[in-house]
């Protein structure tokens, strides 16, 4: 049976300010004008989270599916119709028990896939990744996850600098698995030898990375040059300047910016002590730092806010809505079913009031209560 939902209806190629989106079952079968509209909601495609790490009062990071399961709703009540379960550097059993415990998420559609944020990262530039997980690339470990859990494996994300990484990388895109690169302490050489061997995702660009310099540009600018690298951007005020989202976002365009949450269990919940990846934690007004020594742990964001901020820092809608779904759908393999309001993709949409909180989630055709 047909359903309709109509107002200011944002497609990837503008706003219909008196638009509908009709939908039968799990599929969008029509997007057109509707003249007798006046003053409707926004309705916009269902947010794509790439990089969360749990919300709610829930994580990712522990492979425990009924936590995962509770982030994930709690995401979905935000807009996020699509997301990627991230873990933090972790022991090699962890990895695996998680992925054991995800996969049947993954094949129920809870979660979209799984991402390894880590091991394989630079103890230089490690954030609130645990230093005693670090370590170099395993192809080994790879191999034997991906055979574990299929399709479930996504993304991982790495640092080129590290010995084994550019086969590591190889190895993933072989298998239809994103390589992302970040906590990296790489030259700008080293993150375009990544970017040529086939990594196209800049985990949360700028942070965890070496600075740019004049004389050493470093991992940013590889990144953000890069014709094929999608960049994370994490729009909360914290992990960025607006000034600097604004920039990173002109300089690739709404079509290589995708904005993620990189939320941990905080995101929803009240300041006070938590953990990530066995790490204490301390939210105080919303900002989620290590307690050891003050490094920024995630996010307390949602993809919600994340639209909001973005669009309040001069982003247009048009193009913050790429930024929320198309583009993410498109870095994770996923875009030629999701991520847009177009015909013949799934149907999961956002309707938001007009100070973008939202009102409605409708995923794979089906009102979310």
């Amino acid at each position: 049976m047909t359903q309709r939902v109509s107002g200011k209806v944002v497609t990837p190629t503008g706003v219909i300010r008196q638009g509908c989106v009709e939908w039968d079952g799990d599929r969008i079968t029509a997007v057109a004008e509707y003249p007798s509209i006046r003053d409707g909601h926004w309705i916009l495609p269902g947010f794509v989270d790439m990089h969360t790490h749990g919300g709610g009062g829930h994580t990712f990071t522990t492979g425990d599916a009924d936590q995962a399961r509770e982030a994930a709703a709690f995401h979905l009540r935000h807009g996020t119709t699509t997301l990627l379960a991230s873990l933090v550097s972790s022991p090699f059993a962890l990895m695996r028990a998680a992925t054991a415990a995800f996969r049947p998420l993954v094949d129920e559609g809870v979660l979209a896939g799984i991402h390894f944020e880590g091991p394989y990262l630079s103890t230089a530039r490690c954030g609130a990744q645990n230093p005693e997980h670090l370590r170099d690339p395993s192809t080994d470990e790879l191999a034997e996850l991906i055979e574990l859990g299929g399709d479930a494996i996504r993304m991982v994300t790495l640092a080129p600098e590290r010995d084994g990484a550019l086969e590591a990388v190889k190895l993933l895109t072989a298998h239809r698995v994103v390589a992302a690169v970040g906590h990296t302490d790489a030259t700008y050489d080293e993150t375009r030898a990544a970017v040529a061997a086939g990594a196209s995702v800049a985990t949360h660009l700028f942070n965890g990375m070496r600075p740019v310099h004049h004389r050493e540009p470093g991992p940013v600018v590889a990144l953000l040059e890069a014709p094929n690298v999608i960049c994370e951007l994490v729009a909360d005020g914290v992990h960025l300047h607006d000034g600097m989202l604004t920039f990173a976002t002109s300089v690739a365009g709404p079509e290589r910016a995708a904005l993620v949450t990189d939320a941990m269990a905080a995101a929803g919940m009240p300041d006070g002590e938590y953990e990530l990846g066995g790490q204490a934690v301390m939210v105080s007004d919303g900002v989620a730092r290590l307690s050891r020594d003050g490094a920024i742990a995630g996010s307390t964001l949602t993809m919600d806010a994340a639209l909001r901020h973005a669009v309040a820092a001069g982003i247009p809608m048009a193009d913050a809505a790429r930024m929320v779904a198309t583009t993410p759908a498109r870095a994770i393999g996923l875009g030629d079913r999701l991520g847009a309001l177009q015909v013949g993709l799934r149907a999961d949409l956002v309707v938001l009031d007009d100070d973008l909180n939202v009102v409605r989630v409708l995923r794979a055709g089906a009102w979310q209560e």
